[in-house]
Formats: structure tokens, sequence, C-alpha cells
């Protein structure tokens, strides 16, 4: 049975898990507002909606790729959202990063009006979506998590249920925070290779298998060597998820100061004027955060 979804928002994530559940034989309905991305995806055999609602009102299933919960509730609750097309039942699936608490206040709205809730964020990027191997982590009902699988099968490799709504969401901090912290130890021991005279290009190689070894460091060391900005991510959206994971600290009375740290750093290149850059761009915190590198 061909499964009839409904994708909004089809940026470089949206995008790239639109065109793979397109080309996985899914019967897939786009809504954007920038129609460039829509044509995109109309492009490789989706069907384009005018609004939210239409796309909803033809699907199953709808999954959010969107920015932060204030654009996610627009998209679902606003007049000609996904609320005033979807009829009861429909499953939404949000694979946005955004705030735990949020999430909740919207599933329990999205519930009022007769519509179930999963919130699926992801790691591994569009290179991953494209392929079929991300790692999402679920919160929500069981039954509903289980439901949302028979979509998110042919964009995740890893899918695993964590616990109630928002539990993805707070997954997914924890995963930021890993990784966050991950990209600039990455970049800063680059750094150092290369002042110090170390075939740098080599160290990904000599460190396989050991307790250094990473997927972070068999695929950004040799992207900081060489300056590859091609953008996978954004420096501003780490910004938004690590504040996300200092928020959830503070209401833990966590300690996180090396999370401090990292976050300060994206704060700092994104002043700068680079948050729109890939995390590649990194390294420019060691060379100095310079815009016209980019222009």
């Amino acid at each position: 049975m061909t499964n009839k979804v409904a994708l909004i928002g089809a940026g470089a994530m949206g995008g790239a898990i639109g065109a793979r559940l397109v080309e996985t034989g899914n019967r897939l309905t786009v809504f954007d507002l920038d129609t460039a991305k829509r044509q995109v995806l109309v492009d490789r055999g989706a069907v384009a909606a005018s609004t939210a609602a239409e796309a909803a009102s033809v699907s199953d299933y709808v999954i959010l790729s969107l920015n932060n919960p204030e654009i996610v509730r627009r998209a679902v609750f606003d007049p000609s959202g996904v609320a005033d097309g979807a009829r009861p039942g429909t499953l939404i699936i949000d694979m946005s990063s955004i705030d735990p608490g949020a999430t909740k206040m919207l599933a329990a709205d999205a519930a009022a009006k007769g519509l179930r809730w999963v919130d699926s964020p992801l790691s591994g990027g569009a290179p991953k979506a494209l392929i079929g191997q991300l790692t999402l982590m679920a919160g929500g009902d069981e039954k509903d998590v289980a439901d949302a699988h028979r979509v998110l099968q042919h964009v995740a490799s890893n899918y695993t249920h964590m616990g109630p709504v928002g539990a993805g969401q707070t997954t997914k901090l924890i995963n930021q925070v890993l990784c966050g912290l991950g990209f600039l130890a990455v970049a800063e021991a680059t750094q150092l290779a290369l002042d110090a005279g170390v075939d740098a290009a080599k160290i990904p190689q000599a460190l396989k298998g050991g307790r250094a070894d990473s997927a972070l460091l068999q695929e950004y060391m040799p992207r900081f060597i060489t300056k590859d900005y091609r953008r996978t991510g954004r420096i501003d959206n780490m910004v938004k998820d690590l504040s996300g994971a200092q928020d959830l600290a503070r209401r833990t009375n966590t300690a996180m100061p090396l999370t401090a740290a990292c976050a300060e750093i994206h704060r700092m290149l994104t002043a700068a004027g680079l948050g729109g850059e890939d995390q590649a761009a990194l390294m420019e915190f060691f060379r100095g955060p310079n815009k016209e590198n980019f222009e």
C-alpha cells in the first residue's frame, strides 16, 4: 500500500527527505512558501499544494521539516494550516529540531483537534536522508511511533522510540551537544596539526579504529583541511540547538560548562556573518572569522 504523505517545509533537509520518499514509492504532496523549493520536488515526482491545509487534506501522514516552534505552530494551526485540512486521526510527524516543552504543547493542541503527533528529529543531515540512512529518535504514543515508522523506514536506518512526546526532542538536544563539542574538538585538533607541520591529511587513517576515531573525525578533518564548506548543516542552527540544551540544563540544574563555551564560539561565528555556513566553517574561528572568505 502506497503511503500518502504531506511534506511541509522543503528546505535543504526537507527537500532531501522528500526526494527520498518519492524515490521509494511514496505519494508525496509538498508545500513550502518558497515555490522554487516546491518545484524541485515536483520535478522528482511530487505534487505541489498551494497551502499546508491542501497538502494535509490528501494525506494520511504529515511530515514537518521546519526551523523553530513558532514556525511549526503557524504551519499547523494558522488559517490554511495543517489542522484546517487534515482528517481526524492524521499522524503529524515533526522532524524539526525544537524545544521539548514546545513539542508537548503542540502535541496537546493537535490532540484537541483529533490529530496524532510524533516528534522524530534526526541526525545525519541531508546526505544521509538521500540514501535512507538517517538516525531518528522518536517521542510519542507507542502505536503512533510504530505507525510513523511505515513512512520513516524509507529515510532512516536507525529508529528508536525514546518515550512519550518530547522525548525525541530531548534526545536530539543530547545529540547536538555531542556533535557541537565533537565538531569543535576536530577543528581545534586539525589546526594544531597544521600549525605543528604534521601531515594532517593522514590523521583520520592513522587514528582509525582507535579511541579517538569517530564519524566526525573521518568526515570533517579532511573538510577542515581543504576548506570544503559545502553546506550540509548551518552554524546558526547549532546555536539554536545548543541554546535549547542550555535551557534544558537550567531547568534540570545540570552543569554544562563545555557546552557553554561551544555555544559561545558558534555565536561568535554567527555574529561574524558565518551563521549560514556549514559546520566545516568552524575552522574560521581559528583562522580568524572573515565573511570575505565566502564571497
